[in-house]
Formats: C-alpha cells, structure tokens, sequence
C-alpha cells in the first residue's frame, strides 16, 4: 500500500512539473487553412467577455454622427466605455457626441 501511494505521489509530481515546465502552444497550428488575422482576434471575442460599445463620433464640428463600434475585454460599462472613447480617439474621431449602446458579451 504504501509503495502504490509513492508511486502516486512520483506520478503526479512528474506530471506537475512536466505541465509547470511546458510551454504554450496555439491551437490553430493543427488547423490547416488558419490565417493570420484570425488568431488576432480581440480578447473580447475569444473570450466572450466584456463589452461592445457603440458611440457617436464626429471628425468635423457640424458633421452627422457616424457610429464607432469597439469591443472591450472589461466587465465594467464606464471602463469599458472609457476604453472605447480613447480607441475612437485614437481612430481619428476628435469627437465622441454620446454612448449610443452597450451590449454585454
């Protein structure tokens, strides 16, 4: 008994290393076909977490409102919509008129 409990304890402890010792591997590599921009996909997608948050943007002062849709990873909606003025920003939308929607994922 107490040799098939320390042959237990070895097992699992090889099994332990081996898994702390690995590295990561993705997963499309034994997918043929896979392309680049599929596995950039946002966090927000992979994972369904977060949020989708649409805004009204503007480039001009007396334009229409175009509506700029980012998905965020965060669970919180003012993070989330924080997050998402900046990447309009960062777009090239000077200004954010107002949150239209957020959809939980």
């Amino acid at each position: 008994m107490n040799t098939d409990l320390d042959e237990f304890e070895k097992q699992i402890r090889r099994e332990i290393d081996d898994f702390q010792n690995s590295t990561p591997q993705s997963d499309t590599s034994s997918q043929p076909g896979s392309s680049r921009r599929a596995m950039e996909k946002t966090t927000a997608e992979r994972l369904k977490t977060g949020h989708i948050v649409q805004l009204a943007v503007r480039k001009k002062q007396l334009e229409m409102d175009t509506v700029f849709e980012h998905h965020s990873s965060s669970i919180s909606k003012l993070e989330a919509q924080v997050e998402a003025e900046k990447a309009a920003r960062a777009a090239g939308y000077p200004i954010v008129g107002h949150l239209i929607d957020i959809k939980r994922l």
